[in-house]
């Protein structure tokens, strides 16, 4: 079975609202500033974009703090056709570690941790959408090439139909989206890190 064209499908999305002279609102989970940097640079010429920093996993605190404050200073300084704003969402490690890492400690990379961290990183997002009257939401996410994009997309959708707030589809990392991310991260001097988040990524 082929894997769908959710680029294809954002494309769509984005051509229906041209069509209409529609400008939605997304709210989009950013992991780190360098995944949000193509992210941002697509979405912003055709939606309003929120990004929403949601992400009790990061360890340690020192970390964390490094990864939003290079969030909030990327978003300041790139230039976009539509403005761009930003939310921090609450630093909720002990959730992280009750709700998703608990039974799961030696769990490899890519297992049923990181499955139950994304579920709650974009359950937060979808919440917030949807408290918020956000038209979409979306994830940073797909461009990695070490995530999964139908899992992502198929839990996105899922929690899309809960809160009723589509999911907007993505995959990202295709149309060399990853590359030009780490152009973006190179002409705006960011911080890259070389772990995903979590204290088990680092081992």
């Amino acid at each position: 079975m082929n894997k769908p064209d959710y680029m294809g499908m954002l494309d769509a999305i984005i051509e229906e609202n041209k069509k209409t002279g529609t400008v939605p609102r997304v709210l989009l989970h950013s992991c780190c500033a360098p995944c949000s940097s193509y992210c941002v640079q697509v979405l912003s010429e055709a939606f309003y974009v929120t990004v929403f920093y949601y992400n009790p996993n990061i360890y340690p605190d020192e970390e964390y703090e490094h990864r939003v404050r290079e969030q909030e200073r990327f978003l300041s300084e790139f230039p976009t056709k539509y403005p761009v704003k930003f939310i921090e969402g609450d630093f909720e490690k002990d959730r992280f570690y009750n709700e998703v890492a608990k039974g799961l400690e030696s769990e490899p990379e890519r297992g049923a941790r990181c499955v139950k961290c994304f579920k709650l990183r974009l359950g937060e997002t979808a919440k917030l959408a949807a408290r918020e009257h956000f038209d979409y939401f979306c994830t940073t996410l797909t461009i990695s090439p070490q995530k999964d994009p139908v899992l992502l997309n198929t839990i996105g959708n899922k929690l899309g139909q809960e809160y009723g707030v589509p999911f907007l589809p993505s995959e990202f990392r295709k149309r060399e989206g990853y590359k030009r991310s780490t152009e973006i991260s190179r002409e705006y001097g960011m911080y890259r890190q070389d772990y995903c988040g979590c204290e088990y990524s680092v081992r």
